[in-house]
């Protein structure tokens, strides 16, 4: 028989609900790539990152700037130019990325089947 689990087996994690949400929500981690080069544009953003809006752009890198993830530079400067760059934070993110993207790149096909299996019974 195994053991139970321990209810506080999280404990270490807390607050566990925070970060998670924040990097497996639909856009995070697209702009943590479009921003692994450097600093980028808001416009800039939105060209790779097809679907988004303006609004919810504007709500993530807020958020995500909140976390600590990126800062946002305004120029004085007109037109106004206003960048977006990872912190060192922010940085620390795209390594575990790169793993999941890789076990994304290598499982797709088993968990598309998978998927198919499931839905076909």
């Amino acid at each position: 028989m195994r053991e139970p689990l321990d209810p506080d087996m999280f404990a270490d994690c807390r607050p566990v609900s925070s970060v998670p949400i924040r990097i497996g929500d639909k856009w995070t981690g697209k702009i943590i790539i479009c921003l692994r080069d450097g600093p980028r544009r808001f416009t800039e953003l939105l060209v790779p990152l097809r679907g988004i809006t303006p609004k919810v752009l504007t709500a993530s890198l807020r958020a995500m700037e909140r976390d600590g993830f990126v800062t946002r530079t305004a120029y004085d400067e007109i037109p106004p130019r206003v960048e977006y760059e990872l912190t060192p934070l922010g940085r620390s993110l795209l390594t575990p990325m790169a793993v999941a993207c890789e076990w994304n790149r290598t499982h797709l096909p088993a968990l598309t089947s998978a998927r198919a299996a499931y839905d076909a019974s």
